[in-house]
């Protein structure tokens, strides 16, 4: 974990005692009980497990996400700049605009709707359509992985690019953020799989095609140097890192998304049926309801730029403030019964499963999309469908959080008939 500046030392326990018994642990099992004591006596805690101060409650939430100002990406601890070069995930301010507004005007909500909604869905009913005859399948690996996948490569363009090979990049990417936060070297395969996405993206950008964001970015601008790009002023190399983080919030946070989904339906037969008799007017909000209840991206960083007080809580400048979007989500002062899931829930768009401010997901309404139609293919096209009784589905993960499998059945249960 990216450390605090050896020259402060960290708060004395006495003063958070909550987030002194923290246990990476309890974060990485099931947060949420330790997440509402936090937040009810310690909103925002020094946790010395991880170094860092820890934001629960959602206004204090917002007010980090808000103020680039003061706590900012732009820090050279942070993982995916170390691994990949600056982008849109680490970068604040003009430089911020620069490298995202030319990947942000390709997934306007319009624009998303209009380009995506006819290959999203028939993307996921094919994928359902070729598991119906099994009667099973490992739902995260069968669908939700790879139709993530297989949109975002159709987002990027990368047409010449099979849907393992992406996913194979974008795992060596994972690995090699997950080393560099735990304080290691990253894998030779993260090297390797860089130097194979910036020849795909290359191949892109000279053939151009129409529509791609990698394009749009990269075209080179001869008033501008060799690099340069004439739409967004991104050289080669910004243009290649910003694909390697859309591959992240693209593929691992849309198939968490989308597994959490499916459970938070199937682990009670009643919700269910309440969504299947009435999917027009409720799959949207239990879409929702599921990202509130368990965000696929759980935390986000960011750095003290200056000192200050965050809810009474003494941030030096240089700390690491992680926001607990998964405690943010379940605060009762914003979300009545918050550990309920309510497809009816009036004001589940308070949610934060996107993030907020600057760094707002531009992706979300793809993602929601996809989302939609996966949800939309498996209850249409799989009768009876529930998860498997001999397969546990336990969500996992201190930053991305989903099941590590989702084995479901459908077809008649065994032992019943048709009367």
């Amino acid at each position: 974990m990216p450390s605090r500046p050896s020259s402060q030392p960290a708060p004395p326990a006495r003063r958070f005692p909550y987030g002194a018994a923290v246990t990476v642990a309890e974060l990485d099992r099931d947060p949420h009980p330790l997440l509402a004591r936090l937040r009810a006596h310690e909103p925002v805690s020094w946790l010395p497990a991880l170094e860092c101060w820890l934001v629960t409650s959602h206004d204090l939430a917002v007010r980090v996400m808000r103020d680039a100002a003061s706590f900012t990406v732009d820090d050279p601890r942070f993982s995916t700049a170390r691994l990949l070069g600056p982008s849109m995930l680490s970068l604040d301010g003009r430089e911020h605009t620069r490298h995202r507004d030319p990947f942000a005007r390709a997934f306007r909500p319009a624009v998303t709707r209009e380009r995506f909604t006819a290959f999203v869905e028939a993307e996921a009913a094919r994928l359902v359509t070729a598991l119906a005859p099994a009667g099973r399948a490992e739902l995260r690996g069968d669908l939700a992985g790879p139709l993530a996948v297989a949109v975002v490569a159709e987002a990027l363009g990368l047409d010449g690019v099979d849907a393992a090979t992406v996913r194979s990049w974008y795992g060596e990417f994972v690995d090699g953020v997950s080393a560099i936060t735990a304080g290691q070297e990253p894998p030779p395969g993260a090297a390797v799989a860089y130097d194979r996405l910036r020849a795909a993206v290359r191949e892109v950008v000279d053939a151009s095609p129409a529509g791609s964001p990698l394009a749009s970015a990269a075209h080179r601008n001869p008033d501008r140097g060799e690099g340069a790009a004439r739409g967004g002023g991104l050289t080669e190399a910004e243009v290649v890192a910003n694909a390697a983080v859309l591959m992240f919030g693209g593929i691992d946070t849309t198939e968490g998304m989308i597994t959490n989904a499916v459970l938070h339906l199937l682990e009670d037969p009643a919700r269910l049926a309440l969504v299947q008799a009435d999917p027009e007017g409720l799959l949207p909000g239990a879409i929702e309801e599921s990202l509130r209840l368990e965000p696929s991206a759980s935390v986000v960083d960011r750095y003290a730029t200056r000192d200050l007080d965050l809810g009474g809580a003494p941030v030096r400048e240089g700390d690491l403030v992680r926001v607990s979007i998964a405690g943010a989500n379940r605060d009762p002062a914003v979300f009545a019964d918050p550990d309920r899931f309510d497809p009816r829930r009036e004001n589940v768009s308070e949610h934060l499963a996107f993030a907020h401010g600057p760094h707002f997901c531009f992706g979300a309404p793809l993602a929601r999309l996809e989302a939609r139609a996966a949800l939309t293919a498996l209850l249409t096209r799989l009768p009876e469908l529930r998860l498997d009784p001999s397969r546990e589905a336990p969500v996992r993960g201190l930053v991305f959080r989903k099941p590590p499998h989702l084995h479901v059945l459908w077809g008649t249960p065994p032992g019943t008939s048709d009367m």
